[in-house]
């Protein structure tokens, strides 16, 4: 079961230097182990996403290996 974390308020933010596209981007946290939140960069406010550590670096390699096609 992932952990729940109500407070992200000190994580440290970062988007990919591959995302200026335009302002649609997200961005991600690292702080917090085991899990990695995801969050809209234009809602600083709003909800995060969290993954587990393996679904998100499972997610990445796929990405990276241009399993969903170009984007």
């Amino acid at each position: 079961m992932t952990p729940r974390f109500e407070d992200l308020s000190r994580a440290s933010w970062f988007k990919s230097t591959h995302s200026d596209n335009g302002g649609t981007c997200v961005e991600v946290t690292a702080d917090l182990p085991g899990v990695v939140p995801v969050r809209d960069s234009k809602d600083l406010a709003g909800p995060a996403l969290v993954f587990p550590t393996d679904a998100w670096r499972a997610f990445v390699a796929a990405v990276q290996a241009g399993e969903f096609g170009a984007v």
